[in-house]
């Protein structure tokens, strides 16, 4: 696969994401801090994307979340719920089902984040099928790299089979679900996994905060 070329600032579609985020951070980081964390997701995703198309778009989501996480680490006025973060080794799978799993049930008690130390270039087949026939929202899913903003905002760290390259942060609550990787695994197997996963999300959320 052929790498694709960085976009430099001001390139007219990341210059348009940065003004947005930017309005939308006025006051917290300033447009240097915003150019900078976009121009590096983009980097990031381009490195291991295998569908380029809407690679600004998702450079631009993922900014956004580095620059909430960042929000959050700093103290920002609205960033004080509990944030969640899951942590595979592809973001592809197991991660993806967990992340959208807790956010549909969490009902906006939590932020919730995913992550892979090693990104795949695209979701692993039927992850959508079954985060749909659950009732949960698979839009948001695309693999992201797993990066130093997000880490150090998790006050949960879920990890899924990343083995030695999980983040370790002091102070963090950590946990590892030993959840089979549906990479490859027919439809059934992964409709077993996401149940699982879904079981483990109703303990998870027994014991998080009320409000």
């Amino acid at each position: 696969m052929s790498a694709v070329p960085t976009p430099a600032l001001p390139d007219e579609r990341l210059a348009a994401s940065a003004a947005r985020l930017a309005t939308r951070h006025a006051g917290g980081f300033g447009v240097e801090t915003v150019q900078s964390l976009l121009t590096d997701s983009y980097r990031r995703l381009a490195e291991t994307a295998s569908v380029t198309t809407h690679l600004v778009v998702l450079a631009e989501r993922l900014t956004a979340e580095r620059l909430d996480a960042l929000a959050h680490v700093h103290g920002a006025p609205g960033s004080g719920l509990s944030r969640v973060l899951f942590v595979c080794s592809h973001n592809a799978g197991r991660s993806q089902l967990a992340a959208a799993l807790l956010q549909h049930r969490a009902q906006g008690r939590v932020t919730v984040s995913s992550a892979g130390t090693h990104p795949a270039p695209e979701i692993e087949p039927y992850i959508e099928q079954v985060l749909t026939e659950a009732g949960a929202d698979p839009t948001a899913a695309f693999p992201k790299p797993l990066t130093d903003e997000v880490v150090s905002a998790a006050d949960i760290v879920i990890t899924m089979g990343c083995g030695d390259a999980c983040p370790i942060v002091p102070g963090r609550r950590y946990l590892d679900w030993p959840v089979p990787d549906p990479d490859g695994a027919p439809i059934n197997v992964v409709r077993e996994i996401r149940d699982d996963i879904n079981a483990r999300i109703t303990k998870l959320l027994a014991s998080l905060p009320s409000t």
